[in-house]
């Protein structure tokens, strides 16, 4: 069996090294880049990646390494991209994955063919069939811009672009969305900026990075064995007591579970925000020239903006109608793998877990690499079993295009391990 994997970050990594562990020679990764590494190859301009200069885990060690190969024990509790990026260099090297892995290439058009094998046009004007095809491509690499992008007449960046706060010192930055990437942006654009404020749409819970001395996740991994409206119940509690409620610092109230919603990570902005650095608003309702008119009726002028408004889901090799999950709100793949109307694609790390995503790709891979080998079999009703979980993810987490690929990570990770020893 040919199979071809599209992407070299840590989901492709991890499938090249299940499948072959299950004995398939046959398989070749195509990696657009010069390196291994994906979204943690750091790049000081525009670029795949994500990171910035300062970007460490959001997740900690523990349970962010793979199953097999744990991360070094000098690395700290929460190591930086430079550290994850050795990392998987270490793993590849280690199982020797190289080799499978073909740089430079990108993957210009994949095309299903009639007796539903997978014909690949390449970068290097070639081209090949494959029995199977595994989509790890990412999701992080194609920013989702917000609609006034072009009204403002000042300096605008995506988050994505975001490498480092030099450029912002004496300006005044708004920065727009308070996930993960919105806040760390502002939290380094304080150091040197003369203003930054920071509108929030909708509310989000910031989780401080350290709960009793230990990273905040290996503590809620305590929890998982109670039931997620208690889990949910125990961390808004503990949260409660670690920062107080969140309009004492200016910022909207969730109304809604923790377990309902991608957290936001960060030790930082809330303290920020206390020592008067940053400075939270409300959405943003018109922008025009330098000004911005926020919900509230008010409005402030602005040097720089940078949008955190997240990112579209996109196969650039794909026909764009064959997988219109751009503004889905849940996404129709039997344990976020498999899709129903094409049976030889198979997608690994199409995920958003409340945990780290490189355990959750190596359990996909090992459960597609059984399959693939015929050590077992997918239910005979899993097509309608992924319209199912479709429509669970709407009810366990809020009905955003945002937590279309949200899971929560213990349940699914167990999800994963019982249906690879079926």
């Amino acid at each position: 069996m040919k199979i071809a994997v599209i992407g070299a970050g840590c989901s492709g990594l991890a499938a090249i090294k299940q499948l072959q562990e299950a004995g398939f020679s046959e398989v070749v990764c195509f990696e657009k880049n010069d390196q291994l590494g994906g979204n943690w190859v750091y790049t000081a301009g525009e670029g795949h990646s994500s990171v910035c200069a300062t970007t460490h885990l959001i997740s900690s060690k523990a349970l962010s390494q793979f199953s097999d190969f744990p991360m070094p024990a000098e690395y700290p509790d929460y190591p930086s991209h430079r550290q994850i990026l050795a990392y998987f260099q270490a793993y590849a090297d280690h199982f020797g994955l190289t080799q499978y892995i073909r740089f430079n290439t990108a993957v210009l058009q994949a095309e299903e063919l009639p007796d539903q094998r997978w014909q690949l046009r390449l970068s290097d004007g070639s081209s090949d069939i494959f029995d199977a095809l595994l989509v790890a491509n990412g999701h992080h690499s194609v920013p989702r811009h917000p609609d006034w992008k072009d009204a403002f007449n000042g300096q605008y960046l995506h988050a994505h672009a975001f490498k480092t706060n030099l450029g912002l010192e004496g300006k005044r930055v708004l920065v727009v969305g308070a996930g993960n990437s919105g806040c760390d942006c502002a939290v380094e654009a304080s150091r040197v900026a003369e203003r930054v404020d920071l509108s929030v749409r909708s509310p989000q819970y910031i989780v401080p990075k350290f709960f009793m001395g230990r990273p905040t996740d290996t503590f809620a991994a305590g929890l998982n064995w109670l039931p997620l409206s208690l889990q949910g119940w125990l961390h808004r509690i503990s949260l409660r007591i670690q920062v107080g409620r969140y309009r004492d610092y200016g910022l909207p109230e969730p109304d809604f579970s923790p377990t309902r919603s991608h957290p936001t990570v960060n030790s930082e902005l809330l303290d920020k925000i206390r020592h008067g650095k940053v400075h939270p608003q409300p959405g943003i309702q018109q922008v025009q020239g330098n000004t911005v008119q926020f919900s509230d009726g008010s409005s402030a002028d602005y040097d720089v903006i940078i949008a955190a408004t997240g990112y579209k889901i996109q196969f650039p090799f794909f026909d764009p109608a064959a997988f219109p999950w751009e503004n889905a709100t849940s996404i129709p793949l039997y344990l976020r793998i498999f899709h129903p109307e094409h049976p030889k694609l198979f997608f690994i790390g199409l995920v958003q877990p409340q945990g780290c995503v490189w355990p959750l790709a190596e359990a996909q891979s090992r459960l597609l690499a059984r399959l693939l080998a015929g050590k077992l079999r997918l239910p005979a009703n899993w097509p309608a079993l992924a319209h199912a979980e479709a429509a669970q993810t709407e009810r366990q987490f809020l009905r955003q295009p945002r937590h279309s690929l949200e899971v929560h990570f213990h349940p699914y990770l167990r999800q994963l391990q019982r249906a690879a020893t079926r």
